[in-house]
């Protein structure tokens, strides 16, 4: 017997010990490189193009830094009165944040049913949502401005919010993760008395802030960056949303490019300001998405 433990403790990786060469890791970190460059570089030209002067916009040769740094993208910007961009940030941010809470509180109840209840039909529903996944969002489009239009929502934040709600995604990412949960907590829930809401409120719910924290990064990344439907919900200038209120700096004959990337660094902040607070649970998330019941 001390033999064998004698024997697994040696094989086992000692602290210090350095990790053998392998091409499949080099492989994987050359891959991580490459996909980490492709959303980098964008963003870097994004916010070098947002300091220029217009001079400086389409020279031959390419210059990361600006020759002449100057602020005045933002400023003309943020001082135009035809362009009320603090109003759009306002509305962008009410719109992605009350669609990110009311997902996060209709997927966790409706992914925690399919995860934990039995009812007829359950496998046949979830079945048909899934299928849902496989259909491109414009065939959406027409249905539902047509439901909006009907229920008079038209020119209004609740018809660019309540579409939203309607989503498959987070219903089977949250039910995937209820399903990894391992029964034994809420069992002894119940028989302590604990009711079905109760054990979802007080144990599955804590439970899931991983998971809650990537779905709602995703969601709000979504609900932020989103430009057809609000296009054609808000008809009102004022009421326009960031993605379609900064189409409107290009035109037809002209274009402002120093702005629109200035409009763009602008809007990346509260993105990159959310997944700097969330990080920690998305790092978890990823880390129990491969439990097993």
């Amino acid at each position: 017997m001390a033999t064998r433990t004698k024997t697994i403790t040696e094989d086992m990786p000692q602290p210090n010990q350095k990790r053998p060469f392998s091409w499949q890791r080099l492989f994987l970190y050359l891959l991580l490189t490459l996909i980490a460059l492709l959303i980098i570089v964008p963003m870097l030209w994004m916010l070098s193009t947002s300091f220029k002067p217009k001079s400086e916009f389409f020279l031959p040769d390419i210059y990361w830094i600006p020759r002449t740094f100057t602020w005045d993208n933002y400023q003309k910007l943020l001082n135009n009165p035809s362009l009320p961009i603090g109003r759009w940030f306002f509305n962008s941010l009410m719109v992605s944040s009350v669609t990110t809470l009311l997902i996060l509180i209709v997927d966790s109840l409706a992914g925690y049913a399919y995860a934990r209840m039995e009812f007829r039909g359950k496998k046949i529903i979830f079945g048909f949502l899934l299928m849902t996944l496989f259909l491109p969002g414009v065939m959406f489009l027409i249905p539902n401005f047509l439901t909006i239009s009907g229920l008079g929502l038209l020119n209004n934040y609740a018809g660019v919010i309540l579409p939203g709600l309607a989503g498959v995604f987070g219903v089977f990412f949250m039910r995937q993760f209820f399903a990894s949960l391992p029964h034994d907590l809420e069992e002894a829930a119940y028989i302590d008395g604990a009711t079905r809401i109760q054990t979802f409120l007080y144990i599955a719910l804590p439970l899931a802030k991983p998971a809650l924290a990537t779905l709602s990064i995703i969601t709000f990344l979504a609900s932020w960056n989103d430009f057809l439907w609000p296009l054609l919900i808000l008809k009102d200038r004022i009421m326009l949303t960031l993605p379609p209120g900064l189409r409107t700096l290009q035109g037809a004959y002209t274009s402002e490019y120093g702005q629109m990337m200035a409009g763009a660094a602008i809007t990346a902040i509260p993105v990159l300001i959310l997944y700097v607070l969330l990080q920690r649970y998305i790092v978890e998330s990823v880390q129990t998405s491969g439990l097993k019941e």
